[in-house]
């Protein structure tokens, strides 16, 4: 863990706090583990000047920049996923976002598109995300709210510099109805495995074919590293999840996929995984240039054939999609244990591409249909109108 940690501080170049951070958790603990000439406090936000898109350099150098500051919005709201209900079948997830950026670098991140900042950023005033957390809970803590940290930063990569994950993993102790997601490509869990829980914390990783992690998921943990982090985590209790997410195009794609299923399935049973998803590549159309400046053609994903598709999104060829699904799902259908097969969903994808998977949608399939059933309405207009 130590070594872990010494590699991940060494990794960026300069870390800025923000005046306002100067004596929250975060900051103290980033004083004590960067060194000194690293380190610059200031009252203005790095790169506030900057307009418009980033270059490709400017995007790769924004990895290794760290801004501490507090976050003057709301933390918690809505999975974006929700506001494309009309083409989209969505599972009723929630969000905390607590920064943005990642210091790893897949070539398929949706933060090319999303992105203009010149630093990562983590936000130091935990303490008012978990006040949004506990206004909701002590309103609707009988609700089954599931809420991730991982939608515009990698949940536990940077956990051991933030230690978030000890003051998240307490507060949801607390109210045992609602569900906890960290999802990441990391291997960086040994920080929280000693905290008490409710078993209501979910651990997920997105998980990939070896031959897709080396060439297109540069900086992560490779799949043996992800799947032995699980372990650890299932070992202490800790519900464990997989995104088989994005399933990608290459020559010898079924035998890559094939040979992550029969991984997976060898270490976890259908009752150690929460919930598996699928999802295949998908990209907005004005983040391919970034992609390809970034990355050259000679990556899997930057030279895939794409169309105009759902969500407004860049999608493979409907038959190949469906080509795709079919297959893992049959892999994962095929590792049935006495009876029980692993559960699993679609993400992202419109009402007939999981008629023809599953042949039925989200709400006909008794083992899932909880993730999508709407929540009923919330009782708080002030709490609801942030989400």
């Amino acid at each position: 863990m130590e070594k872990a940690l010494n590699t991940l501080v060494s990794s960026f170049e300069r870390v800025w706090i923000d005046e306002r951070s100067r004596d929250s958790r975060l900051a103290q603990r980033a004083l004590q583990l960067f060194p000194a000439d690293k380190i610059e406090f200031t009252n203005e936000i790095p790169g506030a000047s900057h307009r418009g898109e980033m270059s490709a350099e400017q995007f790769n150098r924004s990895k290794k920049q760290l801004s501490i500051r507090p976050f003057d919005g709301y933390f918690f709201k809505r999975c974006p996923g929700a506001s494309q209900k009309k083409v989209l079948n969505c599972c009723n997830s929630h969000v905390l976002n607590l920064g943005q950026q990642c210091n790893m670098n897949c070539s398929y991140c949706y933060l090319q598109s999303y992105l203009n900042s010149p630093t990562m950023v983590m936000y130091s005033n935990i303490d008012q995300a978990l006040a949004e957390l506990r206004e909701m809970a002590t309103l609707h803590g009988e609700l089954p709210f599931r809420v991730g940290t991982g939608e515009v930063i990698d949940s536990l990569s940077l956990d051991e510099i933030t230690l978030y994950s000890r003051e998240l993993i307490p507060f949801f102790a607390e109210f045992p109805k609602w569900t906890l997601e960290f999802k990441t490509k990391s291997a960086q869990v040994d920080q929280f495995l000693d905290c008490e829980h409710a078993g209501n914390v979910i651990v997920s990783w997105s998980i990939n074919a070896p031959q897709i992690i080396e060439s297109d998921e540069h900086g992560t943990a490779r799949l043996h590293e992800r799947l032995a982090a699980a372990r650890k985590c299932r070992d202490k209790g800790f519900q464990v999840a997989f995104h088989i997410d994005p399933i990608i195009w290459f020559p010898e794609w079924k035998e890559g996929y094939s040979f992550l299923i029969e991984q997976m399935t060898k270490l976890f049973s259908p009752e150690e995984i929460n919930v598996i998803s699928l999802g295949t590549l998908r990209f907005q159309p004005e983040q391919r240039h970034m992609m390809r400046e970034r990355f050259g053609m000679k990556s899997y994903v930057t030279s895939a054939e794409m169309f105009p598709s759902e969500g407004n999104k860049l999608r493979y060829d409907a038959s190949l999609r469906k080509e795709m699904f079919d297959f893992v799902l049959a892999q994962l259908r095929a590792k049935t244990v006495n009876g029980k097969s692993y559960r699993s969903f679609l993400c992202m994808e419109t009402p007939e591409t999981w008629i023809s998977a599953y042949d039925k949608n989200p709400m006909q399939q008794s083992e899932i249909k909880d993730l999508f059933r709407p929540l009923p309405k919330l009782s708080s207009e002030l709490v609801s109108s942030r989400l």
